[in-house]
């Protein structure tokens, strides 16, 4: 999977609730960082293994979508998008705090191997038909994170636009969205199981290393 990935370009704080929890103000235009693209590991029931000796690790529940084609003068949003799935931005939360409170990059607390599980991808039914569906996180059999696109302080549409501007799109890249409120730390043996319309469409067990 990772091998068909150019660029993952994530979003910070695009749910209003999301910032608040973490005591974020809530921005004023996109937050973009990014993240390796060895990064990408499967969530297909397997296990993932994550840092356990450098703090907490937060699950952060997000839609990724997949671009197939740059974004050319006439054409939406929406006509670039190829693909859609459910994946998992995983945090290094306490290194987080470290870097934003030294005004530094983001990268080690988001970008370390297997901070992004990633589900298969599902047919892309456009921003407003995505907007019809929630999605959702259990941990361990319990709603962790309920979420929908409407939901978001920047639109599909708006992101992808404001990417292109300043950074580029083209095949291969991939976009994480933003999560929704409801992120904690993660444990050694939870299971983790992503919803889209109440339907499992990723899944995998945490084992700390």
């Amino acid at each position: 999977m990772a091998n068909d990935i150019r660029n993952i370009y994530c979003i910070g704080r695009n749910y209003r609730l999301h910032a608040l929890e973490l005591g974020n103000e809530v921005p004023e235009e996109p937050l973009v960082f990014t993240k390796p693209s060895h990064a990408v590991v499967p969530m297909n029931g397997n296990v993932v293994e994550i840092p356990g000796g450098r703090g907490e690790v937060h699950f952060e529940l997000e839609l990724v979508l997949l671009i197939a084609r740059p974004l050319e003068p006439g054409m939406s949003p929406d006509d670039i998008i190829d693909g859609f799935a459910l994946g998992l931005d995983l945090t290094l939360r306490d290194v987080q705090s470290k870097l934003k409170a030294k005004g530094q990059p983001w990268l080690d607390a988001k970008g370390f191997k297997a901070s992004a599980p990633l589900g298969e991808w599902m047919a892309y039914p456009g921003e407003e038909g995505l907007k019809e569906h929630d999605f959702a996180l259990l941990r361990n059999g319990e709603q962790a994170q309920l979420g929908n696109s409407r939901d978001m302080l920047f639109s599909i549409s708006e992101l992808v636009r404001h990417i292109d501007s300043r950074y580029g799109l083209g095949a291969g890249d991939i976009i994480f969205t933003g999560t929704p409120a409801g992120v904690a730390a993660l444990h050694e043996g939870d299971v983790l199981e992503a919803l889209w319309n109440g339907e499992k469409a990723a899944s995998c067990k945490v084992k700390l290393v």
